[in-house]
């Protein structure tokens, strides 16, 4: 891994100056990505920092092991390069987020597939596993549309995910996830396979690239289905909008009012269209979606086996880890660093 310090020194210089124009703020949303390119800036330059703190302290603690043959010191000195190696890690996977949208926050998306109740149940447990992995990062999440499993579970749910670069990393799990366990639900305890799958496309402003004429749209209100207390049940504030040219369809009934599920709506709608348009690119294709594919047997990306061993392997990477409740847990980093080098390795 190559890092120009000085190279982001003066990208940082250059942000810097720009914030400092009088007419910086005139335009609010060119005025934001300039902000969030210089946080993350920062945000690797202060990791790099913090590496060659630790490796100096380090050093220091070998040479004084050396000197005074204090073998003592040997746990401590384990304990920082570990820390050191960690950072080195954490470093080298924020230089791996070069695609132009890495920076936008995220749209994902979960459908239950092949399995039937096991398949709604796997997809809830994939969404708990999301949720708690965005916890760790300090993401922000936002519950867009959820559609509850008939015995239980999850039959689909759609959240967005605001933070530093939540897109470049989720991007990385994109595709079709693979459990193998004993059912709970078999009073025969039988080992059954399910399947789910999971759709993520970047956020994006107002001003992006895109804009939807009114008259290609289709926006049709319902009585929402779930959870939400009985002003959600008797009132039609669940939105459905349709885009007609080419047939995508979003909706939203998670908020109370019908003007705050029309807002989420189109703006998944904005960016499904944005990643339709992308995926029409191809020399753009490869770095913001894979192929689509069926969600069951053979086109998984990863598998989670519970029975009759532990293990949890990506079949892209072929990276695999051991500690199935850690991954469970919301422990992905891994596998997304994992994904990010084959990927670039494969781009180069």
């Amino acid at each position: 891994m190559h890092f120009d310090v000085t190279g982001l020194e003066e990208k940082i210089a250059t942000l810097e100056e720009e914030t400092m124009a009088e007419d910086f703020w005139l335009d609010q949303q060119a005025a934001q990505k300039v902000l969030q390119h210089s946080t993350v800036l920062k945000n690797q330059r202060e990791t790099y920092m913090r590496v060659e703190r630790v490796f100096d302290d380090v050093f220091t603690y070998w040479e004084m092991a050396v000197e005074e043959k204090e073998e003592s010191l040997e746990s401590e000195i384990v304990g920082q390069i570990r820390k050191c190696e960690k950072d080195v890690d954490r470093l080298e996977l924020q230089t791996l987020l070069s695609g132009k949208y890495d920076g936008h926050n995220a749209i994902l998306s979960l459908h239950a597939g092949s399995g039937g109740v096991e398949a709604q149940d796997w997809t809830s447990m994939l969404y708990r596993m999301y949720m708690r992995y965005c916890e760790k990062q300090g993401y922000k999440t936002e519950l867009i549309d959820m559609l509850p499993g008939d015995e239980a579970g999850t039959k689909s749910v759609t959240f967005g995910v605001e933070g530093l670069n939540s897109f470049g990393y989720l991007k990385c799990e994109k595709g079709v996830h693979r459990l193998v366990r004993i059912s709970p639900f078999d009073s025969n305890r039988r080992r059954h396979t399910s399947f789910a799958s999971l759709d993520v496309i970047p956020q994006v402003a107002d001003d992006d690239e895109l804009e939807i004429n009114e008259d290609d749209i289709r926006i049709d209100t319902y009585r929402s289905g779930g959870a939400g207390g009985q002003h959600v049940n008797k009132t039609d504030s669940a939105v459905r909008i349709t885009h007609i040219p080419t047939g995508i369809v979003t909706q939203c009934q998670d908020e109370r009012s019908q003007h705050a599920n029309k807002e989420k709506a189109m703006k998944i709608l904005k960016a499904k269209l944005l990643d339709k348009k992308r995926q029409d690119q191809e020399n753009e294709l490869a770095g913001i979606r894979g192929d689509q594919q069926e969600i069951g047997w053979g086109s998984q990306i990863r598998s989670y086996v519970f029975h009759p061993y532990k293990m949890v392997k990506d079949h892209r990477t072929g990276v695999e880890v051991g500690n199935v409740d850690a991954v469970m847990d919301g422990d992905l980093e891994d596998f997304i660093f994992g994904y990010l080098k084959e990927f670039v390795k494969k781009n180069k």
